[in-house]
């Protein structure tokens, strides 16, 4: 019998859209067990924001000119924590938006957001809030790729990407790579508790 793959990697590309899978023994504050949206690649780094991370603050409270769609916020990293970031499903209606892959866009026009909730509070599941972003410095990414810090994946839904209901984002994330990977996906976050 063949001893079973455990190995933390895959041949998936990086690219803008893909996700970023935590290696399960990652002991890290922001990044263990998290799954990143990458919203921006290329020769001098890389950014996204951790879809997983959440935090229990309103948004209403941060912003109270907001409207009060009790949307869920996530930490999308440990950069520039000020800041409020999103993604959308909403394509053209907001201005200043960049798309991102399969119909997600990234930022916009914040003022025009705002208005549309006011118009259509539908549309609040179609946005993702984010204080704060993950980035990589130039080469970075590849090398932590390279130490099997992160697997990428790019086989997962928008409508999976959006969704802020569920807490149980990078089993699933993982769970779709694989056979070997849903293996992994289970494993505990101490090993000496298994």
């Amino acid at each position: 019998m063949e001893p079973f793959d455990l190995n933390f990697k895959n041949n998936e590309k990086v690219k803008i859209g893909s996700l970023l899978i935590s290696d399960p023994f990652l002991d890290d504050r922001y990044f263990g067990r998290s799954v990143i949206l990458l919203c921006g690649y290329g020769k001098k780094g890389a950014f996204g924001f951790v879809l997983n991370q959440y935090l229990d603050i309103d948004l209403h409270k941060l912003d109270t000119d907001f409207p009060d769609i009790n949307a869920r916020i996530s930490l999308g990293g440990p950069v520039d924590k000020e800041h409020l970031f999103f993604i959308h499903s909403l394509g053209g209606k907001i201005n200043g938006s960049t798309s991102l892959y399969n119909g997600i866009y990234y930022g916009g026009d914040f003022d025009q957001l705002s208005m549309l909730f006011e118009t259509e509070p539908e549309t609040k599941n179609k946005v993702r809030f984010f204080i704060g972003y993950s980035g990589w410095s130039e080469g970075q990414l590849e090398e932590e790729i390279k130490e099997s810090s992160w697997l990428p994946a790019n086989n997962i839904t928008k409508e999976d990407i959006m969704n802020t209901s569920t807490d149980k984002l990078w089993e699933f994330c993982l769970e779709k790579q694989g056979k070997r990977f849903k293996v992994i996906s289970k494993f505990p976050r101490n090993p000496e508790d298994n």
